[in-house]
């Protein structure tokens, strides 16, 4: 294989990089599912505003104040009509779990993991 002369290779590499750009762009464009979720995030955001659901920081604020840990997930899901957040979280001793909480309401309604009372304040 030739070496390019070194004029060649500026071309050579900012064309590259800008087609690789812009298959990233039409993909992305091209995506279907990327626009539902962004209307899902507008959705949740005008629930949130709209006083319909709890905001994650109030959800996260009353959950910490009763559990310790650290806040390694959160879903946001509908569940037979009922609007949820599933937030997992890493306890003192290493534990993970998961705290399924009434969007609507705030209650925590569930709690799956090992060691659940070691989070316990």
């Amino acid at each position: 294989m030739k070496h390019l002369p070194f004029y060649m290779l500026k071309l050579i590499i900012p064309t590259t990089a800008f087609i690789a750009a812009a298959f990233a762009v039409v993909l992305f464009l091209a995506d279907p599912a990327s626009a539902s979720a962004d209307e899902d995030w507008r959705k949740l955001h005008e629930d949130v505003q709209a006083g319909k659901i709890k905001s994650l920081g109030e959800i996260l604020d009353s959950l910490l104040r009763d559990w310790n840990g650290q806040v390694i997930d959160v879903e946001f899901e509908q569940d037979d009509g009922k609007k949820l957040y599933e937030i997992e979280l890493l306890g003192p001793d290493g534990q993970v779990v998961e705290f399924e909480v009434d969007a609507v309401t705030g209650e925590l309604i569930g709690i799956e993991g090992t060691n659940i009372n070691g989070m316990k304040r």
